[in-house]
């Protein structure tokens, strides 16, 4: 066999085989969508606990109202909640409109800390950590700074967790609140809806697991003391801490009628500085955790661990190399027996990309129109493409630093 068609069988293998996995989510993840659609989230009972809500917020002002007002209105007892807006070290109006929002309800536990060049600015973990040494609450929620959750939220996410000690943290749904601003968020729509009914649906359901995504979550006091607090090296803070909660043995749950409403970068610059940012977080996060497939001890977690290598490095790596060989064959410079082969199962993934991406956005009510099956397919062959880049500088961009030593910059996305 040519060395050309071994890569190339190579590939095609890799990339099928995470197909099938993904395949194998979605399915899992829609039994979870009806069960859930029949089942409402499990009331408080007994004592309604006390709930911090932390918000990192660094030069937010053209959202940052907008958030702290719907986080004001949550259904949820207004004596048995605090909202903790770090304003980490920013330069806009952020602390007037703070303060604004302050005096116009008076009596209600808003507390904003201002952080200067000393103890802000490193970053969202560095800032959450600030915000939990001056919380009460015996559970912690995060939200993001360009958040509108739904009114019910945090009861849902609170009755949830009460409802059963072996969680750690309940993750809610976001969805995208600039959905037609551009072609660009009609895609991270239909990116998101999929992401959460395939990965974290499909995965609570066959393994009782699930990533934190960064917001509109709520996680037990103890666990974040027992740990230590965020790590501040982290730039993908949310899967970083979702590992450790793993070790210790809890479980953490998706639970899609917890909602909020989150803004999208809107134009590409911004997206790919995003993107590239999550990238080289969670490669921090798989070279972190990587031991761990060699322990016993932490062999629940192995399909996260394996997920997540598989995404960042074999995905990219087979795409990547499948594509190269099949352009180069075209144009003659290399020859593979099997490229008829590889280009009939390069459509059939695509055909399964785009029924399974569908499937999941009808999930969602409103969602499962015509438009968007287009919108899924113009998706493949454009914003996929370009995710692999993001995901190949991402790697570049992480081992640059890591040889270098240079200092981990968190990037803050751009408001609108």
């Amino acid at each position: 066999m040519e060395i050309a068609d071994l890569l190339m069988v190579i590939a095609v293998i890799s990339i099928w085989s995470l197909l099938l996995v993904n395949v194998a989510l979605i399915i899992a993840g829609y039994f979870y969508y009806i069960r859930c659609e029949r089942e409402r989230p499990p009331e408080i009972t007994g004592e309604t606990p006390f709930v911090s809500i932390l918000v990192p917020a660094h030069n937010e002002g053209k959202v940052i109202g907008q958030t702290v007002e719907a986080l004001l209105a949550l259904d949820y007892p207004h004596d048995r909640y605090e909202i903790i807006v770090i304003n980490d070290n920013s330069s806009d109006n952020s602390a007037q409109l703070l303060s604004t929002i302050q005096k116009k309800n008076p009596g209600r536990q808003l507390i904003v800390l201002n952080t200067d060049t000393v103890t802000g600015g490193k970053g969202k973990s560095n800032a959450l950590n600030l915000g939990f040494a001056e919380c009460r609450g015996e559970l912690i929620a995060i939200y993001d700074a360009d958040n509108t959750p739904e009114r019910p939220a945090l009861r849902y996410l609170v009755g949830e967790i009460t409802a059963d000690p072996t969680l750690g943290a309940v993750i809610g749904k976001f969805r995208t609140r600039n959905r037609d601003a551009s072609w660009l968020t009609r895609f991270i729509n239909i990116e998101t809806l999929s992401y959460q009914w395939m990965a974290q649906a499909g995965r609570w359901q066959l393994f009782r697991l699930c990533t934190i995504p960064g917001t509109n979550f709520i996680m037990r006091r103890s666990i974040v003391e027992s740990i230590g607090g965020w790590d501040t090296k982290a730039i993908a803070e949310d899967t970083e801490i979702s590992f450790r909660i793993y070790l210790m043995g809890y479980r953490i749950k998706f639970q899609p009628h917890a909602v909020t409403w989150e803004q999208e970068p809107q134009t590409l610059r911004v997206w790919f500085k995003q993107r590239t940012r999550w990238v080289k977080g969670n490669i921090y996060v798989i070279v972190k955790n990587l031991p761990l497939l060699f322990r016993w001890s932490a062999r629940r977690i192995s399909f996260d661990i394996l997920y997540y290598v598989s995404i960042y490095f074999l995905l990219v790596t087979a795409l990547l190399t499948s594509d190269a060989l099949l352009v180069l064959h075209a144009l003659g410079y290399v020859h593979t027996s099997i490229a008829g082969l590889s280009t009939f199962l390069w459509l059939l993934a695509i055909i399964l990309f785009v029924v399974g991406t569908f499937v999941t956005v009808t999930t969602e009510k409103g969602e499962m129109t015509l438009s968007n099956l287009w919108l899924i397919v113009l998706m493949y062959i454009s914003y996929c493409q370009l995710w692999m880049v993001v995901a190949a500088n991402g790697l570049y961009q992480y081992i640059k630093d890591a040889i270098f030593k240079r200092e981990i910059k968190w990037y803050k996305t751009e408001r609108y």
